[in-house]
């Protein structure tokens, strides 16, 4: 039985569009941390994605837990020239496309991004690797929102727009466990 415990980066209170940009955390309320941090497995192996603000958010709960190398596969889908634009904005210059990225999530791309496919696939295959060279065991994966949707559509066998239902808020813990090749999920959203 491996079990993860997938958390979300603390906020970065962007009004814009973040995927890969490289933007800081706050990671300024100590009480939350805390909380986050009792609520989650001493023992349990911890990786992040390789942004920033999920390496920040690993850095602060990575007292006695076996830290993994930062994994590039668990990063947000990038954006492309989306990047640092607000949504009115792109919204004004490319209204379609930027219906159809939402609506029709999974072969839709902004420009130079990502397909939530492409985003899939990445987060599948880190997912995978991560079970497979730590069976039963718990695991902490902190990063961002667009790979804990998709570890929601592997576990639940979700859509991509009944995954894009969920609401994953900064420091909240989605966790599920993988028995005999059969997921289980035992907590979405929860904030400690």
């Amino acid at each position: 039985m491996t079990r993860l415990h997938w958390v979300r980066h603390g906020p970065t209170h962007a009004t814009v569009m973040v995927g890969w940009t490289d933007r800081p955390a706050d990671l300024s309320d100590g009480a939350a941390l805390a909380r986050l941090d009792a609520a989650l497995p001493r023992e349990a192996r911890l990786v992040s994605s390789d942004l920033w603000r999920a390496r920040a958010t690993a850095d602060r709960l990575a007292e006695g837990r076996l830290r993994l190398p930062a994994d590039p596969r668990l990063r947000e889908i990038h954006f492309g020239a989306w990047e640092g634009r607000s949504f009115a904005e792109i919204e004004a210059g490319t209204p379609q496309r930027m219906r159809a990225f939402w609506q029709e999530a999974g072969p839709a791309r902004a420009p130079g991004g990502e397909t939530w496919h492409e985003l899939q696939a990445r987060v599948t295959e880190a997912l995978q690797s991560l079970c497979a060279a730590h069976p039963d065991e718990e695991i902490v994966i902190v990063c961002h929102f667009g790979p804990i949707l998709v570890a929601l559509q592997v576990a639940l066998g979700l859509g991509v727009q009944e995954a894009f239902a969920h609401r994953i808020e900064p420091l909240s813990i989605t966790s599920m466990t993988l028995v005999g090749g059969n997921w289980r999920v035992e907590a979405i959203n929860r904030l400690a």
